[in-house]
């Protein structure tokens, strides 16, 4: 089954797919009529900050070399779905890449993370879109920018938090994987306010976030000595309706020693 979704989900970089560089790039459907998916739930385009309109002969897609897709979706993996970009920092490729090879491989990362997070059934659902109506969800492709400029690092954890704006304006639902991507790409600048304020509407918006999202805010909070935020932020979620596991978070906790004894003393008082 795993093996069989991985091709189909491989497969689709060989059908008919507006290309994505189009002048309207993330734009899944030209009709006005209503949307019918939660994941094309709206006709508004993605625009690049940097592009400029291409000509009649840059809109055709490059010929596939089929050596360089990724292989199928194995779920017992460890490794990662696809591999990283060889230098993040560099946002002029990695968006050219995304422009002229597509969102393919950020299909299979959303895919992968939904799935190891337990989400099947919405991981199934995304890959139907795919598959089904011949489209890229445009959840896809406005969280594949947004992990491309928290993966460049420096301020462009700004432009990261202006696509999540964006995407919600134009009426994109983000889901789990965006917030994971949202949330620790924030924490990794210790832009740890931003960080819990996105922890607290992921929660608020029903979704229970993983155990590396939620370790990585309050691991940040004791790295950096603000025990009594990240109390604050606690407090939040509770209210919220979310209550940590000791289990939960001992099971998921890499690092040990004083990081992991500060969590354990601000969770549960330990």
């Amino acid at each position: 089954m795993a093996s069989r979704i991985g091709s189909l989900l491989t497969s689709t970089r060989l059908r008919s797919l507006k290309p994505i560089y189009s002048l309207r790039p993330f734009s899944t459907t030209s009709s006005s009529s209503p949307p019918t998916s939660r994941f094309t739930n709206n006709p508004s385009s993605f625009d690049w900050s940097d592009s400029e309109p291409e000509s009649e002969s840059d809109s055709q897609s490059p010929p596939i070399d089929k050596s360089k897709l990724p292989p199928p979706y194995d779920p017992f993996s460890n490794k990662p779905a696809v591999p990283e970009p060889s230098d993040p920092t560099n946002l002029q490729e990695v968006f050219f890449n995304m422009r002229t090879e597509g969102l393919t491989n950020y299909a299979i990362k959303m895919f992968d993370g939904l799935s190891k997070d337990g989400r099947t059934h919405e991981a199934l659902e995304l890959f139907s879109v795919i598959k089904d109506k011949q489209t890229m969800p445009d959840v896809v492709a406005h969280t594949a920018v947004i992990e491309a400029y928290v993966n460049a690092g420096g301020d462009h954890w700004k432009s990261a938090i202006r696509t999540y704006e964006k995407m919600l304006a134009c009426g994109v639902l983000p889901n789990a994987y965006t917030f994971s991507v949202l949330i620790k790409g924030l924490v990794k600048e210790s832009k740890l306010t931003e960080a819990g304020k996105y922890l607290i509407e992921m929660v608020t918006r029903g979704m229970k976030p993983n155990v590396t999202t939620f370790l990585s805010v309050f691991e940040g909070y004791v790295s950096e000595e603000k025990f009594e935020e990240g109390k604050k932020l606690l407090q939040e979620l509770k209210e919220k309706g979310f209550e940590p596991d000791e289990k939960f978070v001992r099971d998921g906790t890499v690092k040990r020693g004083y990081i992991f004894n500060g969590v354990m003393r601000l969770l549960f008082d330990k």
